[in-house]
């Protein structure tokens, strides 16, 4: 996230959002982790920050998120299916916990994992 958000009377950090977005994806069953952004090596590596690995947004000019976001996924799952939780388990965490509503959520499927 390029600029800092404000809801509710708050000013959120950039960092603050990408953790509850991370964490919520996570929790999704299906979802193998988070994958990399394009160029998000070359932005850490100039900017000398940590990069949010597969996680990209954007305020949209109403003050809601525009959220791109890479996954890996495990074999076995219906893809379409997996990325409706996804959109609505990010959603629904920003808008609990940070009382943020999400205009977008576009999601890459980077990789499958094939685990035992």
């Amino acid at each position: 996230m390029t600029d800092q958000l404000n809801a509710n009377g708050m000013s959120i950090a950039p960092g603050v959002v990408d953790t509850i977005i991370a964490i919520a994806v996570e929790e999704v069953d299906g979802v193998a982790g988070l994958g990399q952004t394009p160029g998000s090596n070359i932005r850490l590596r100039i900017a000398g920050k940590q990069a949010s690995a597969g996680i990209e947004t954007e305020i949209t000019p109403e003050g809601k998120l525009a959220i791109t976001l890479h996954i890996d996924v495990k074999y076995g799952y219906v893809l379409p299916d997996l990325a409706a939780k996804v959109r609505q388990a990010v959603s629904d965490a920003l808008l609990v916990q940070v009382g943020v509503e999400v205009s977008s959520i576009d999601i890459y499927v980077d990789g499958i994992s094939f685990q035992q």
